[in-house]
């Protein structure tokens, strides 16, 4: 699974980087992503690319409340046009979620070592997304923006630190994968199975990364001593 990750570009860095035609926010650092938090994502409306905040944790439009995003905050590339919760968004409703890389964690329960794993390259990236909205009974309740992080299989060099990691669109699909008009399963599933990237590097970090709260840019700065304390 996907459950931390890092974005820290300036608006001005994510408009190079990304295909994005308006906004609705600014961008700001932060260096532990976790589930439930606002998050950026870029979505296709109206023939445009916005940049937009939703919660990360996906909440279908059919749910009870919004409390079911707690446990939506991957989908699985294998099944993701299979199950109820994220087959609607997977044909019309994806977007983009940018990114400079994310955390795992590997080894004994109590003794987890974090990892941050990030391009070659150091550029930014966009995971492979889906989102949706959510209308509270209440009228006067604001829309509830949501969205999930797809998954898949590691790649060779992801597998030493963990089996599963974020589906990352290259470049050349964003346009292809932000069109609602291009529903057909097969493509979208060969996106993510032969359009992604899976040349990683990971880094070991600082354990202060388990916890939420901390976020400041030393989470992501080498571990240079494996003097760990637990």
């Amino acid at each position: 699974m996907c459950g931390r990750f890092v974005g820290f570009r300036n608006l001005e860095a994510l408009l190079k980087a990304f295909p994005i035609d308006k906004r609705t926010c600014e961008a700001a650092a932060s260096y532990n992503i976790a589930p439930s938090q606002e998050i950026l994502a870029i979505v296709r409306r109206d023939g445009q690319n916005w940049l937009d905040k939703y919660h990360w944790g996906l909440v279908p439009f059919w749910a009870q409340d919004v409390t079911v995003g707690n446990r939506m905050i991957n989908a699985r590339a294998e099944t993701v046009d299979q199950k109820p919760s994220f087959r609607n968004a997977f044909k019309k409703r994806r977007c983009l979620i940018p990114a400079d890389g994310f955390f795992e964690w590997k080894g004994a329960k109590g003794r987890k070592q974090p990892y941050y794993l990030t391009l070659p390259d150091q550029r930014p990236f966009a995971f492979a997304g889906l989102w949706e909205e959510w209308y509270a009974s209440q009228p006067e309740s604001p829309v509830y923006q949501s969205c999930a992080i797809i998954t898949t299989a590691a790649s060779k060099s992801v597998q030493p630190v963990h089996h599963r990691m974020p589906a990352i669109i290259k470049p050349a699909k964003y346009d292809r994968w932000l069109d609602p008009e291009c529903g057909d399963p097969t493509e979208l599933k060969d996106m993510l199975a032969n359009w992604i990237e899976i040349d990683m590097v990971a880094t070991p970090v600082n354990p202060q990364v388990n916890s939420a709260r901390h976020n400041d840019p030393s989470n992501i700065k080498p571990l240079v001593q494996m003097e760990i304390e637990f």
